[in-house]
């Protein structure tokens, strides 16, 4: 097995594979690269900000144009809980990683590569079996001791996204209520198809403080693991089904 960690887009990003492939991997960290020069807020080249800087919308992308398109599809699944806007400025992150993870792993697949995982930023998304010929799994942190597992999961196929402060802190808000923290939740854990569904659920579900588990709970293929600050932990009604 071999595991490769680079630091692109504000955060480590592991590609961990059974067999190694070193030309496939280096391709996919070379995507994460390109979406992080055109995606990043923190560079001021990046295509983002030059339309936060005024670029007009004729002289966007065709991937830019997609990617606010997928926002706002899903700002109307989720009652406006998703919204890239604030403060004047527009972020689409809590979209494009999850996007971009799983953008590479369909590139790993697409060369051959098959049984590996990738995570960035608590976001996996898993593909074939371990070096043991076993499903992957996964632990949910504990939010209040990070050296402790307060679950472990298995989903193969499926992505995995955690949204928490208790590591970058009240970097999510509610926008219908942009200057309060949420501080009555700690930590949702969302298992999707993908991680592209479960990274974005995951971000506007966590905007919704306690309510988000009840919206996970009512989306067709999504499980979830509330924690709130109390340290007490709800979870949907399927999701005992990935817990080993």
């Amino acid at each position: 097995m071999k595991q490769h960690i680079e630091h692109i887009m504000g955060m480590p990003i592991n590609i961990t594979t059974v067999h190694d492939n070193q030309a496939a991997v280096k391709e996919a960290f070379e995507y994460f690269r390109a979406i992080d020069n055109q995606y990043s807020t923190y560079k001021p080249d990046s295509e983002i900000s030059k339309i936060n800087n005024g670029l007009p919308k004729d002289a966007w992308s065709e991937s830019m144009k997609l990617i606010f398109d997928l926002c706002e599809q899903t700002k109307e699944q989720t009652n406006g809980y998703f919204d890239i806007k604030r403060n004047g400025k527009i972020d689409p992150s809590g979209l494009v990683k999850g996007w971009s993870i799983k953008k590479a792993a369909d590139l790993l697949l697409s060369k051959g590569v098959k049984d590996f995982y990738i995570e960035a930023g608590g976001d996996i998304q898993s593909y074939g079996l371990n070096h043991k010929k076993q499903a992957w799994r996964f632990g949910i942190r504990n939010p209040f001791n990070r050296n402790e597992n307060v679950k472990i999961i298995s989903a193969p196929g499926y992505g995995i996204a955690t949204s928490g402060t208790y590591i970058r802190g009240q970097h999510i808000y509610n926008p219908f209520k942009p200057a309060q923290s949420i501080t009555d939740i700690v930590s949702l854990t969302v298992i999707g198809p993908d991680i592209y569904g479960a990274d974005r659920f995951a971000t506007a579900a966590f905007a919704m403080g306690r309510e988000g588990i009840r919206f996970i709970d009512g989306l067709a293929g999504f499980e979830g693991y509330l924690i709130d600050s109390d340290g007490i932990a709800t979870s949907s009604q399927g999701f005992k089904e990935y817990v080993i």
